[in-house]
């Protein structure tokens, strides 16, 4: 291990004041700060459903200001065109009056990515933001060029209003590590949204760490440890969702497709990074258990049934993490 237990232990806490200045603007929604921290740690990407107005922009302009990251919006519209997201070359004169193509830089480029409302725009368009994630590349005009390190993406879906819309594929929806669903804020935290946001005193968020930094702790994730029997059980919890092995009836009856190996990797190493957070140098099976519906909720695909009578994706998961057992040795 090229990380010493002193280092994992000060790297633990400074996590810990990234979710406490996070607190200090973002009122509730502790999911979705922990997922996206658990993705941004684990080197993934996050896909955010939720309502218009919820704060997804707020959150994640405020996660690049505490971990001092560069920042871009990209709103997604069903005009807009490939290079408005990776940019593209433009001729140029020099101060010699010679002529050549200069590139200038898209949004993409920077470390961290808003994609608002990713399904609004054409599948063409989307592809090219789904390279970069995939790849941690982009090629305009036949030339490859690296992403920056750390590189983040959170892309955004309105669950309501579908018309207009190009809603990603499963085979591209699996390219996000996790799923994460904004619910509705509860009674108090509207009141402290609405202290926090229309009063006169601002709030300074300050900054805890830096590219740097979230580099190495994306180093750290790698080496937490995980014991066989742990990887055993995401075995089996991902192999449950295949219709043709899962145990529960209501599997088979309302599920058509399961998760893939990507469902698999992802639930590795989001636990990984959810026992960084913690302080811990071990997986535990709280952190794969804890995982499991973020990592797989988007790679398991419901028959035309189990779409009319409304069966909810997260209920099966539930009773899967219930239904598949871990060993002795892994409780």
């Amino acid at each position: 291990m090229s990380f010493t237990p002193e280092q994992f232990k000060e790297m633990s806490e400074r996590l810990g004041e990234v979710k406490s200045e996070i607190g200090k603007f973002i009122v509730g929604q502790n999911e979705a700060v922990e997922f996206c921290l658990y993705s941004i740690l684990a080197d993934g990407h996050a896909l955010l459903e939720g309502l218009p107005g919820l704060g997804k922009t707020m959150l994640i302009r405020t996660i690049s200001e505490v971990l001092d990251l560069s920042f871009s919006r990209i709103q997604f519209t069903p005009d807009l065109m490939p290079a408005d997201i990776t940019g593209t070359s433009i001729l140029e004169r020099n101060e010699e009056g010679m002529q050549r193509f200069a590139f200038k830089k898209g949004p993409i480029f920077s470390q961290m990515v808003l994609a608002d409302e990713i399904n609004r725009a054409t599948p063409k368009t989307q592809s090219a933001l789904l390279e970069a994630m995939g790849e941690n590349t982009v090629t305009v005009l036949g030339e490859t060029r690296q992403m920056a390190r750390p590189f983040f993406v959170l892309a955004t879906q309105n669950p309501i209003e579908m018309e207009g819309t190009y809603p990603l594929p499963e085979a591209q929806m699996d390219r996000f590590m996790c799923k994460i669903l904004l619910p509705y804020p509860k009674k108090s935290e509207l009141k402290e949204i609405v202290l926090r946001t229309t009063g006169s005193q601002k709030i300074q968020i300050g900054k805890v760490m830096n590219a740097e930094d979230i580099v190495t702790a994306q180093e750290m994730v790698k080496e937490v440890i995980i014991a066989d029997e742990m990887i055993d059980y995401a075995v089996d919890l991902v192999a449950a969702t295949h219709n043709k092995t899962g145990s529960a009836e209501e599997w088979t009856k309302y599920v058509q497709y399961g998760s893939g190996p990507r469902g698999l990797q992802s639930i590795i190493k989001l636990a990984k990074a959810r026992a960084l957070i913690a302080g811990r140098f071990h997986v535990s099976i709280m952190d794969i258990k804890s995982v499991a519906k973020p990592a797989l909720r988007h790679r398991i695909l419901m028959n035309y049934e189990g779409e009319a009578e409304g069966i909810e994706i997260d209920d099966l998961i539930g009773k899967l993490i219930k239904e598949v057992r871990q060993g002795e040795s892994a409780r």
